[in-house]
C-alpha cells in the first residue's frame, strides 16, 4: 500500500481546504465536533473527515499535524479512523488555555465515546501520530520528532471486521476557527508487532 491523496474521500467537506501530495490544510468551521453521548449526553457528528479505505488487515499510518493557530478551547486536529457516526476512533491534541492542552484519544463503539487524556504544555504546536491496525484491534501512538513513538491507546472496534477508512480530521467545537496542517503522511507495514507474552485463550 501507499498513501495517495487521490484516494482520499471527504465525509463532510469543509468550505476551505488545500490538498497536495505532500500537504493537507483544513480551515475549521465553528461548532464542529465528533462525540457520542457519554457524560455530556449530546451527539456531535459534523466534523470534516478526510480518509482513504482499505481492506488490509495489518498496516500503520503516520502523519504529522501542525496547529500553530489553534487558540480556543477544544480546537483540535489529528488522526482518525471513522467507520460511521457511532463507530470510530481519533487521536489529537485539544487546546484548553494558554497554560495547557489535552493530548488524548477517543474511542467510540456502538454510539458511546470515551476520552483518555494527559495534559501537555500549550506551547506544543505540532505532533506526529501513528495509527496501526491488527485485524479489528488498533493502537494509536504519538511522537514529537517523528522517530520515537509512545503508545497512547490500544483499543478494539467492534465494526472493524473488513474494510476500514482512515485519515485525518480537524474541528472547532466552540465558536472558533483555525488552520490545521497535515504533512509527512505515509503508509507502512504494520509497526505494531504481535504480542510475544501470554498466549491467546483457546476457543
Amino acid at each position: 500500500m501507499e498513501f495517495n491523496v487521490k484516494k482520499l474521500v471527504w465525509t463532510r467537506e469543509p468550505s476551505k481546504f488545500v490538498i497536495t501530495p505532500e500537504r493537507i490544510e483544513i480551515e475549521t468551521v465553528p461548532h464542529t465536533d465528533l462525540w457520542q453521548r457519554t457524560y455530556y449526553h449530546f451527539r456531535n457528528d459534523n466534523a470534516p473527515v478526510l480518509q482513504m479505505t482499505t481492506e488490509e488487515q495489518y498496516f500503520s499510518f503516520v502523519v504529522k499535524t501542525d496547529f500553530a493557530s489553534s487558540h480556543h478551547r477544544f480546537d483540535q486536529c489529528g488522526v482518525v479512523l471513522y467507520l460511521d457516526s457511532e463507530n470510530w476512533l481519533k487521536g489529537s491534541i485539544e487546546y484548553e488555555n494558554e497554560r495547557f492542552q489535552h493530548l488524548g484519544s477517543v474511542v467510540t463503539n456502538q454510539g458511546y465515546s470515551d476520552w483518555a487524556t494527559t495534559e501537555i504544555p500549550a506551547t506544543t504546536k505540532s505532533m506526529w501520530y501513528r495509527l496501526s491496525r491488527r485485524a479489528d484491534d488498533f493502537r494509536i501512538e504519538c511522537s514529537e520528532d517523528g522517530h520515537v513513538f509512545k503508545q497512547m491507546r490500544v483499543c478494539h472496534l467492534h465494526k472493524a471486521t473488513g474494510a476500514v477508512s482512515f485519515g485525518v480530521y480537524a474541528c472547532s467545537p466552540e465558536d472558533s476557527s483555525f488552520n490545521a496542517v497535515f504533512t509527512n503522511m505515509a503508509l507502512l507495514p504494520c509497526q505494531w508487532q504481535a504480542h510475544d507474552g501470554q498466549q491467546p485463550d483457546k476457543d
